[in-house]
């Protein structure tokens, strides 16, 4: 521990700083740089971070502790082997090549980790890390043998141009399916919310509207929402699943850029291991020997990488980055961190947009082909979608009709609209629809009426008494409370954003106005507000805690040796004692210290085999050996 606290005071603080978070290092209890050795060095904390190394580099630091405990007990100031040393040993076992270099990036890798350190060329583990690896085989973990022995499981299959075929015609159905069933999702919570459960995830009424929406089995609800606010089309708000304004950007996208969104946000979301991992044979079908490979690879945490693996890989497979076990094309790219060429890929095999519908005399609307997203969006303000595949279907409503004109839209506007998509003309029940609903829009009209000490907040009014009349008694409407005002309105005590939706639910042709008359257009629901959040750097606090209790080089004097000498004291550790001699001479003892106190310490010194009592004060250095 010595060696390592001695080591950790010595480091700048943003390296100091990338320590603790490699290590995830809690703050509580951590006072000084001792402190932090010894978290470090815990055992649970030790086998926390073997669990995340790969197999070749387990074998290097099991190896290099048996080659090291080797050396100390023929020379206990050699701390341990040079990468040299250690590739051949390596070698031996493994009974082909291992190259020096890979062991030296290895060696890199474990040094950052602080589970060894590197000196000189020579690769020393811990003595903690050395004797957690030496208890793997009581818990069946492999030895250091058996790490660097154990031969890979069977080589993948390579996959045939056929399987290739198929894995590319299956990605791009399960992308542009994911693509359309997320679009659903954002449209329908720009409808109505969802409500995320106190202990998390959606509720079974909530799941099973949404995989209605959207078309897909219950089960698939969870991990598309997922994949939605992964990529920031929805987020949660209040306790409720709404839309963001990224996700509005996004309904105007292509189909491609929807995905590619899709994708970006799923590759940025993998963890550096399983990236890595399914990075490794792009062009094989893993199967189940993806998981026996996970297995062998980390054999110290292979179920919790496992579960990793299995959660992205599911959700790849979800929007066709991978199918039928295998790296789609456009996944190889993605995973090879080129997002363009992925895109591309994709965007040859999917459908091509259109951009002209039929409109049919039952009211009805028929896209040849997966619309181009501005039309599909200006179709959905004007009508109710029935059917979405390749090609979708719409019908024109009434209460549609007014929705969009509730929206901003007029009858010509709308009709213009149709004429330009439109491959079959304006059937005249078509545009009698529009014309009818157009001329009753408006009939009743909803605003604010609330006044200091008043406890009414808004009114109802029409020209038309019989339809207001009628709205009176409409025992829908019993929980707004609506009371009588004058001949021709109503008022109530509820919001008035409130009792338009009400109406409007009702079916009844109304319209907000403001406190001119002039006609309003409401958002029945607000966009979920993505504020970036400010989180404090953990690691960065304890880096300043441990320098201002490290007291600086006023304090670094006695109180800093006196704890060195106990750790070595208390670990028997041998140390190097530079002391400052009369006359500006610095003498280098090799020590094993028996005791400190009163600014002194008493040590046996291991070259003369004496014992010296030393001033604390006349000490420039310690040094752990080994």
């Amino acid at each position: 521990m010595l060696s390592l606290a001695t080591r950790l005071r010595s480091l700048d603080d943003e390296s100091l700083r990338l320590a603790i978070v490699a290590r995830s290092v809690p703050a509580t209890g951590i006072r000084d740089f001792f402190d932090l050795a010894e978290s470090l060095l815990d055992p649970a904390s030790v086998q926390a971070a073997l669990a995340h190394l790969d197999r070749a580099t387990l074998a290097a630091l099991a190896v290099a502790g048996e080659l090291a405990g080797g050396l100390a007990a023929a020379d206990p100031a050699t701390p341990g082997p040079t990468i040299a040393e250690l590739a051949d040993r390596l070698t031996v076992l493994a009974g082909a090549s291992v190259a020096e270099a890979d062991v030296a990036a290895r060696a890199a890798e474990l040094h950052r980790l602080m589970l060894a350190c590197v000196s000189d060329g020579r690769l020393a583990p811990y003595d903690a890390v050395s004797a957690q690896l030496q208890r793997w085989s009581a818990d069946g973990l492999p030895s250091a043998t058996e790490l660097a022995a154990a031969p890979q499981p069977a080589p993948l299959p390579p996959a045939s141009e056929n399987d290739i075929r198929f894995a590319d015609r299956l990605a791009t159905e399960r992308a542009f399916t994911a693509v359309s069933a997320i679009a659903e999702l954002v449209t329908e919570l720009a409808r109505e919310p969802a409500r995320e459960l106190s202990r998390g995830g959606l509720g079974l009424p909530d799941s099973k509207r949404l995989g209605l929406v959207m078309a897909v089995d219950l089960e698939i609800v969870a991990p598309l929402v997922a994949t939605a606010a992964r990529a920031g089309l929805i987020a949660q708000s209040n306790g409720h699943w709404l839309g963001t304004e990224a996700g509005e950007a996004w309904m105007l996208e292509g189909t491609t850029r929807r995905w590619a969104a899709l994708a970006r946000a799923w590759h940025d979301a993998l963890p550096a291991d399983v990236r890595t991992l399914l990075a490794r044979r792009p062009a094989f079908s893993w199967g189940a020997g993806l998981h026996a490979f996970v297995s062998w690879l980390y054999p110290a945490g292979g179920d919790a990488i496992d579960a990793r693996v299995r959660e992205f890989t599911r959700d790849a497979e979800l929007i066709g980055v991978m199918a039928h076990h295998m790296t789609s094309p456009a996944g190889v790219a993605l995973l090879a961190g080129d997002l363009d060429a992925a895109a591309a890929l994709m965007g040859r095999s999917l459908p091509a947009e259109v951009g002209a519908v039929y409109l049919q005399h039952d009211l009805s609307i028929v896209a040849p082909g997966p619309l181009a997203p501005s039309i599909d969006a200006r179709l959905r303000g004007l009508a109710d979608v029935e059917s979405r595949e390749l090609a979708s279907s719409y019908r024109i409503t009434a209460a549609s009709v007014s929705r969009a004109l509730a929206a901003g839209e007029t009858a010509d506007s709308l009709l213009d609209f149709l004429r330009a998509v439109s491959l079959s003309g304006i059937p005249q029940p078509v545009e009698y629809l529009i014309r009818e609903s157009s001329d009753r829009y408006g009939r009743v009209r909803v605003g604010s009426a609330h006044a200091p000490g008043s406890p009414t907040q808004s009114y109802v009014r029409s020209d038309d008494a019989a339809l207001l009349g009628t709205i009176a008694v409409d025992q829908t409407f019993a929980p707004l409370a609506l009371v009588r005002d004058t001949e021709n309105r109503l008022t109530s005590r509820i919001p008035v954003e409130t009792v338009f939706w009400a109406l409007t639910d009702a079916r009844y042709p109304v319209a907000a106005e403001d406190s001119d008359g002039e006609i309003v257009h409401l958002r029945r629901h607000q966009l979920a507000r993505v504020q970036p959040v400010v989180v404090t750097d953990p690691a960065a606090a304890l880096v300043e805690k441990l320098r201002a209790g490290d007291g600086g080089e006023v304090m670094a004097g006695d109180a800093w040796l006196a704890r060195q000498l106990d750790t070595a004291i208390k670990g028997k550790q041998t140390v190097t004692v530079s002391i400052a001699m009369p006359g500006g001479v610095v003498v280098d003892y090799l020590l094993e210290p028996a005791s400190v106190g009163g600014g002194r310490f008493r040590a046996r010194d291991r070259r003369a085999d004496i014992e010296r009592t030393l001033p604390l004060s006349s000490i420039i250095s310690i040094t752990p050996v080994g």
